[in-house]
């Protein structure tokens, strides 16, 4: 295998953020992650304090969303949520940027509000994760198009105080032609780009549209050190089947997977 499991594994924060998940769904989530000894699970801000219980000892963090999914709330709110969040036992954040101050150009206030966001978090020593929602930037904004947007926000963020930039929240719904609402999530495109556009102490996170081994594998392969996922057993389960096949001499299939990057959820 190109990787072991616990690179592969450690890249994972197993999403427990989908509206209708109950208390029960959230606490089988922490455990599953556990079991499979991924990174962390990205949780609802209340149930924070149930996932650090569930999770101590693991190895597992706890990660929470801030400003979700739409990045809409104020400055003060984002900072608030987030040092709730810390307090609870989240131990990394992962907040959206206010899209539409930055589609308009108020680079001061994205600036800020990022910055709040991680000087909160880094004086309770948690991680930042700075969400771009890539799938409304496709027409660029204040004046720019669509990767030289994208390059402007990895700077800001830098500069701000992100321990990663992400392409999305998993959330972020476009209309289409055919009047349904989807998206692509991450793109081999925007990981290669937003690598290039940050230095090597800022970390990259890929979400939406990975559902197999082949999606995970490449978005190592582009830099990404995470990757938000739903479908962690079936990745995982995949790479124990392949590994074992390959230890038994047989030549490991990939399935019907392409091991591009495309539309989805995670």
């Amino acid at each position: 295998m190109k990787y072991t499991y616990d690179e592969l594994a450690k890249m994972i924060d197993h999403s427990l953020l989908h509206p209708t998940m109950t208390d029960r769904d959230l606490e089988e989530g922490c455990r599953l992650a556990a079991r499979y000894g991924v990174a962390s699970v990205c949780i609802k801000p209340y149930a924070v304090g149930l996932a650090a219980r569930i999770l101590a000892g693991t190895g597992v963090k706890v990660g929470a969303v801030i400003g979700f999914p739409h990045g809409n709330s104020t400055t003060e709110s984002k900072r608030l949520e987030t040092a709730i969040a810390c307090r609870d036992g989240a131990e990394e954040i992962d907040m959206v940027i206010n899209v539409g101050k930055a589609i308009g150009g108020d680079w001061d206030y994205v600036a800020a509000d990022v910055k709040a966001v991680c000087d909160e978090a880094h004086a309770h020593g948690a991680k930042v994760k700075v969400i771009f929602e890539n799938d409304y930037l496709t027409q660029g904004g204040a004046g720019l198009d669509s990767d030289a947007f994208k390059r402007r926000l990895c700077t800001l963020c830098e500069g701000a105080g992100a321990d990663w930039v992400k392409t999305s929240s998993g959330y972020g719904f476009v209309k289409q032609p055919d009047g349904s609402y989807n998206y692509k999530g991450a793109t081999e495109h925007d990981l290669a780009l937003m690598r290039a556009s940050v230095g090597p102490a800022v970390q990259v996170k890929a979400a939406g549209g990975v559902r197999d081994l082949d999606g995970l594998i490449r978005v190592r392969d582009l830099g990404a050190s995470r990757c938000g996922a739903t479908a962690t057993a079936a990745m995982m389960d995949e790479y124990r089947r392949r590994e074992a096949a390959e230890n038994a001499g047989g030549v490991p299939g990939s399935g019907a997977s392409t091991g591009k990057l495309g539309a989805g959820g995670y």
